[in-house]
């Protein structure tokens, strides 16, 4: 299927790339683009929870967890895992369309939708280029200023691949 839409659409030559933030794969494979770097894997995001003095205080008494995990969708899963910074809004649309066909139709919309989504939670950007990527997208990394421990209570397969 031809997307029109996309040669004239403002970020088609712009890379969208994962911010720092600890992130892993879990679970069974599921559709995917035949592309380094995607598993079809459910995406599975940890963040540090930072609490204030009062708000510690109640943490502390109701043994509350000292980290958020934010799983994605299986959609977003596979559009986290395309935006690597290496490939332009162009391809990722062009994969997530091949490999979702009507389930993500209108694309160029949807994927914008997504990526819009994970801008808002801080945890993924625009740049012009690739060479403009200056930190590390790969998974199982604790990012600078966060305390999380290595140890997860699930399943976390942090395995570098190529195209992470």
């Amino acid at each position: 299927m031809e997307l029109v839409e996309l040669e004239h659409h403002p970020l088609a030559g712009k890379y969208p790339v994962r911010l720092p933030v600890w992130w892993c794969r879990t679970g069974e494979s599921g559709p995917h683009p035949n592309v380094d770097g995607c598993t079809g894997k459910r995406i599975v995001l940890r963040f540090e929870k930072n609490f204030g003095r009062i708000e510690r205080i109640f943490a502390k008494l109701m043994r509350a967890p000292h980290e958020l995990r934010r799983p994605l969708l299986d959609k977003n899963s596979v559009l986290w895992e395309l935006c690597n910074g290496q490939r332009t809004f162009a391809e990722v649309c062009q994969h997530m369309n091949a490999t979702f066909h009507e389930e993500v139709s209108p694309v160029v919309h949807r994927t914008q939708a997504g990526i819009q989504v994970l801008i808002g939670l801080n945890v993924m950007k625009f740049v012009d280029s690739p060479q403009e990527v200056q930190w590390e997208t790969i998974p199982g990394i604790v990012p600078h200023g966060q305390n999380l421990l290595n140890e997860v209570a699930f399943e976390a397969d942090v395995e570098v691949r190529n195209g992470d």
